[in-house]
């Protein structure tokens, strides 16, 4: 014969400790709800766009000659430079120490296939990221003494991870780690001032 186990009635410490319990968890489910409404209102339609590769308009009237701006398309760093005379002087002379310098094995539209990689001259787009294992180079400008850039040095870009150099334009030295130039993102202009990234002319 069986007996059913009696369950004995909560006492007041049981009561108490059931009502704060209770008390903790809705207000831990209040304050999750509260923490969500934040985040969901912030992330905005435009943002998830861009997250998903969509146009970045920029507005480059302001970016100073021989100063770069850097923007994100594509959760990469895109970077937007404005080159002074000389820089763009420094392009357009031939230089054999380059790996690609027709940039005939490199990633840039059709549009932007020409000594300084760009529509307009003055004005350099890329994605900031070395083509080698996706470090991020810094610009270095010419004349430096950085001993990492060599004497002579026109100006470009040096990549601290693996020792990959680039000229103003992107364009990779011979006998470096970085396989390629840096990529050129699709990007035209919607006005004088206005750059938009990620997007070709004919769009």
């Amino acid at each position: 014969m069986t007996t059913d186990a009696v369950t004995p009635a909560p006492t007041a410490a049981d009561r108490e400790r059931r009502f704060w319990v209770l008390t903790a968890t809705a207000a831990g489910g209040v304050g999750a709800v509260g923490a969500a409404v934040p985040f969901v209102a912030s992330f905005t339609p435009s943002e998830r766009a861009r997250a998903l590769g969509a146009a970045v308009p920029v507005d480059i009237g302001n970016i100073a000659p021989g100063a770069m701006a850097t923007v994100e398309w594509r959760g990469k760093p895109v970077w937007i430079v404005r080159r002074t005379p000389e820089m763009i002087a420094a392009l357009e002379a031939p230089n054999p120490e380059l790996a690609d310098p027709q940039s005939l094995r490199s990633v840039q539209p059709e549009y932007a296939r020409n000594a300084t990689r760009s529509i307009r001259p003055e004005i350099f787009v890329a994605v900031g990221i070395c083509t080698h294992l996706g470090c991020s180079p810094t610009p270095v400008p010419a004349g430096s003494a950085n001993p990492s850039v060599g004497a002579n040095w026109p100006g470009g870009y040096f990549c601290p991870c693996h020792g990959s150099t680039f000229d103003g334009a992107g364009r990779v030295y011979r006998n470096r780690p970085a396989p390629t130039n840096l990529d050129i993102p699709p990007h035209h202009y919607a006005d004088a001032t206005r750059l938009v990234i990620g997007e070709d002319p004919r769009a």
